[in-house]
């Protein structure tokens, strides 16, 4: 069995290993990591020789650890990492490369169908209809989105918002609250196979699936990191937040996993309190006092306009992993507009957290 995990961050782990009577056989650990001194991979491998085939990822950086020579220095590497890997390697993981990615990104659209949008395409990759996707999208006005299962009173001031034209919308996913307005977001959707995931526990999953956006900020000069659980944050602040949706299977699926994240390229922030109900609470718990201090617009640490932020950031993704153009198929924007506007525009959904 083969797995790998690219540590966030970080370099890539390689494991190859065997399962024989339910313990671990023949690890070998390999990877585009620094490690020092060379004997510590041995004790790596020893480590994790023997360990019962069903040892967790955290049990499992514990024993490489505790086998770890007085003074090793590990860089691109972690134990956690060790584990990770491990564990994708038992769970069959695929990786990026193994797909056949397609990109779409259309003209503007509504905040309902962009959230139909969402299930319907990862419903199609769920059930193997259509291949990984990354989907850009484009704003036709503003809105609050709001989380799976936000109140809606206790987060948006509803009459502030009918006033100012912002509709408001309720995601499948959890999280928070997002303000967007457009021209000053970027938004993106991935819709990835189950298995692509296979082996992370809920918060690596975040990590692994916004690698690729830290390196395409790292490309335009922002040093970014990933902040659990759902946070992208640089040294002036978030720039993003990210949400997760898992979707079952369909009979003769795989299942998926829907990861979407907006970032900040601009932002109106008096418009924003006016309509969102940020309280004390969760301002104090990022560690600042100002909700405008919470978002840093990414056009202002780029210096590019938004266009090419995207266009940058496309371009990275592509030369990773590869990215063909694609569309949303007739059929498929016929279902999505449908549940846009059973599900998506109808109170029952919107305040079904009142």
């Amino acid at each position: 069995m083969h797995g790998e995990y690219k540590v966030p961050g970080g370099k890539l782990v390689v494991v190859d290993v065997d399962v024989e009577d339910g313990v671990l056989r023949h690890v070998r650990v390999a990877g585009d990591f620094f490690l020092e001194p060379d004997e510590a991979l041995d004790a790596v491998n020893a480590a994790l020789e023997g360990a019962p085939a069903d040892t967790g990822a955290s049990s499992l950086a514990a024993r490489v650890e505790a086998a770890l020579p007085e003074g090793t220095v590990m860089y691109g590497l972690t134990s956690e990492g060790i584990g990770i890997a491990v564990r994708r390697a038992l769970a069959h993981a695929t990786d990026w490369t193994d797909y056949d990615w397609q990109l779409i990104h259309e003209g503007p659209q509504s905040p309902a169908l962009h959230m139909a949008l969402d299930e319907v395409l990862t419903a199609e990759v769920a059930a193997g209809r259509r291949p990984p996707t990354l989907r850009v999208w484009e704003w036709a006005s503003p809105a609050v989105i709001i989380g799976s299962f936000q109140s809606l009173r206790n987060e948006v001031d509803a009459e502030e918002a009918a006033r100012l034209g912002v509709e408001v919308v309720r995601r499948i996913s959890g999280g928070g609250a997002m303000f967007v307005e457009p021209g000053n977001t970027i938004t993106y959707s991935l819709s990835v196979p189950e298995a692509l995931v296979q082996g992370l526990s809920f918060q690596d999953s975040y990590a692994y699936l916004d690698d690729w956006v830290l390196g395409a900020l790292g490309d335009m000069g922002i040093r970014a990191w990933y902040q659990p659980l759902n946070d992208i944050a640089t040294d002036q602040g978030k720039i993003a937040g990210a949400a997760q949706k898992r979707l079952v299977a369909p009979q003769g699926g795989s299942g998926a996993v829907l990861h979407h994240v907006t970032m900040s390229y601009d932002i109106d922030a008096d418009k924003m309190l006016r309509v969102l109900r940020i309280g004390r609470e969760k301002l104090s718990d990022k560690g600042t006092k100002s909700a405008k201090k919470r978002v840093d617009p990414l056009r202002r640490q780029t210096g590019l306009p938004r266009e090419t932020v995207i266009e940058r950031m496309i371009d990275s993704f592509r030369a990773r992993y590869g990215l063909s153009d694609g569309k949303v198929t007739p059929e498929v924007l016929a279902r999505a507009e449908e549940l846009a506007a059973t599900k998506f525009s109808a109170p029952e959904w919107t305040a079904r957290v009142p």
